[in-house]
């Protein structure tokens, strides 16, 4: 059994794509995934699966979810290696660290997409693409950017959801083995 951190995209906000955790939990459950444990409210899983193939999990994941709640949620899961790895690798110094957001994408971006977007810039916010994650600060507060995330899904052909550095942190102690 290997350890999965899966994030959804878009559940439980302004009222949208309402997803109860104990209801969540509950269906993960059943659909074969060991251990599920939820964090807050906006889509944050910790599982095990003894499928290894991560477009499996998020495939399984994404139809159980519309099967039961009638809609389509985008789902990234990543090993808590990977999670651990896409963490660590953040560019930023410990003090912007903390004031970051890493912007998880479905899939490496293809070379050629890069160029779209390496030239948005906005007064106080900096962005570094490394492999499948938008690493995000702003001095300002991200409530705050010019930064769009949809505007760089459309443009890198990827789905993305982003996190705080506080969740970052919870979700990597919360899924360390024992």
């Amino acid at each position: 059994m290997k350890t999965y951190i899966v994030l959804l995209r878009g559940i439980n906000v302004g009222g949208h794509k309402k997803v109860p955790m104990a209801e969540l939990r509950e269906l993960l459950t059943k659909s074969g995934f060991e251990n599920v444990q939820t964090y807050i409210q906006s889509g944050n899983i910790i599982l095990q699966s003894s499928e290894e193939n991560l477009s499996k999990i998020e495939s399984d994941i994404q139809q159980s979810i519309l099967s039961h709640f009638g809609f389509e949620v985008p789902v990234i899961a990543n090993t808590r290696k990977d999670f651990q790895v896409i963490f660590d690798t953040c560019p930023f110094s410990e003090e912007k660290k903390k004031n970051s957001y890493f912007i998880m994408l479905s899939e490496i971006p293809k070379t050629e997409l890069l160029s779209l977007v390496s030239d948005i810039t906005f007064e106080n916010e900096e962005y570094v693409i490394i492999n499948d994650c938008i690493y995000f600060h702003s001095s300002v507060g991200y409530g705050r950017t010019k930064f769009n995330m949809n505007s760089f899904e459309k443009k890198l052909k990827v789905k993305a959801t982003s996190r705080n550095y506080k969740t970052m942190v919870k979700l990597l102690s919360l899924s360390i083995e024992n």
